[in-house]
């Protein structure tokens, strides 16, 4: 299992767009995701457990993949929250 984690720089945290965004991203790899934050743990390619998690700017969030494709999956995430600004390392 792999795992990196993240500080929100989005100002208004992972609201709709950027969480259906992420998700749809997630949905791609075969490897289980999960986003973690303040000790709960959601599948990242669920739209109602992202959102159910309230991420706002400032949150410290980890993402962890387990699967055949976890490195890519992380890599590739990682790419999208940099490219749309919503997190960095």
């Amino acid at each position: 299992m792999e795992q990196k984690q993240y500080k929100i720089i989005a100002d208004q945290g992972i609201h709709a767009r950027p969480a259906t965004v992420i998700v749809q991203h997630a949905s791609k790899y075969d490897s289980t995701i999960n986003l973690e934050y303040k000790g709960k743990s959601v599948n990242l390619k669920s739209i109602m457990g992202v959102m159910a998690l309230g991420i706002g700017f400032g949150a410290e969030v980890k993402i962890s993949a387990d699967g055949p494709d976890e490195q890519e999956a992380l890599h590739g995430l990682q790419n999208l929250l940099y490219t749309e600004g919503l997190a960095e390392a």
